[in-house]
């Protein structure tokens, strides 16, 4: 309750005593509870908004661009799949054009072969487990359009910019397809790439994913023969902290480490963004914590990765 200048005197006066005009405790009793105080985190810029809402929960250096490493592929997915009729079970053949790429850039790999008969749907868990820049590539091949390869790559781009704007952010910018810029113009805000997120989390699809802590399928080999992938989640969030469903981790040398993150505990669901931190899924629990008034966050243990999976 707030009370006026006038409330307060008269419950003053109401407290008074006759033996020594003495206050009780409770008529200058501080707010039956304080606000919890704000967490400090190691990333440069940080943000959590209420999924529901869209109000914002915590904010750190909220509307700074930086680079986002391999959370560009949050939005990569999300084109592809607010594509008009997009085919989940389309084939799409890999080229070896996607492979001398991650070579070239020594970038993470869902280790895509050449010839392999792979679904849009098995490049979505592709792109976003292992975060393979070569199921990105194949992606942007695929939805882009043009004569050539470098044509489609550069249409899909603008795919992403173009619903960027339609999202209506304002200091976010895209020049690559998966992260890795070769001019450093693939920029966003916590406060964008947070809102980035929420929309990419409405589809169904997206959600199946990036809550996935693994992925196991079979594709079509040359010569008749069939392949087997076997995909990690790079998020090690998932599994750890209790309600954690999603969404993409990112590492680059002028971005940092990164995480796009999600929670869900009874009918709340936070979805926050830590960019440019040390200590990135410390970071993301204890917003997490914050906004749902836990303390999941002293004792998470993270879970651990196989030794051969893709880090990001």
């Amino acid at each position: 309750m707030i009370l006026t200048h006038q409330g307060v005197r008269r419950a003053a006066a109401v407290a008074l005593t006759t033996a020594g005009a003495l206050l009780t405790a409770s008529a200058l009793a501080a707010p039956a509870q304080a606000a919890a105080a704000a967490p400090s985190v190691t990333g440069k810029g940080a943000f959590l908004l209420n999924n529901a809402s869209g109000a914002t929960v915590y904010g750190k250096a909220a509307d700074t661009r930086r680079q986002m490493a391999s959370t560009t592929k949050i939005m990569t997915i999300a084109v592809v799949l607010n594509t008009k009729g997009v085919d989940l079970n389309r084939k799409v053949t890999v080229k070896q054009a996607y492979r001398d790429y991650v070579t070239k850039e020594g970038a993470s790999t869902a280790d895509l072969r050449t010839g392999d008969k792979v679904t849009v749907r098995q490049l979505l868990y592709g792109t976003l487990l292992p975060s393979g820049c070569d199921a990105a590539y194949a992606l942007a091949d695929t939805f882009g359009t043009g004569k050539t390869t470098a044509d489609r790559t550069k249409s899909f781009i603008g795919k992403m910019n173009a619903k960027a704007s339609e999202l209506k952010l304002k200091n976010t910018k895209f020049d690559s397809f998966d992260g890795i810029s070769g001019k450093g113009n693939n920029y966003t805000t916590p406060r964008d790439l947070a809102k980035i997120a929420q929309y990419a989390m409405k589809n169904a699809n997206f959600r199946a994913v990036v809550k996935a802590t693994s992925y196991k399928t079979t594709a079509q080999a040359p010569n008749n023969k069939t392949r087997t992938y076997t995909w990690y989640n790079t998020n090690k969030l998932l599994g750890s902290y209790k309600g954690a469903i999603g969404i993409k981790t990112g590492t680059g040398t002028a971005a940092g480490p990164c995480l796009v993150f999600a929670a869900t505990r009874g009918s709340k669901t936070l979805v926050g963004v830590v960019l440019n931190g040390s200590d990135r899924y410390k970071d993301a629990a204890k917003l997490l914590d914050h906004g749902f008034g836990s303390t999941t966050a002293k004792t998470m243990k993270l879970r651990s990765l196989p030794a051969d999976a893709q880090r990001d």
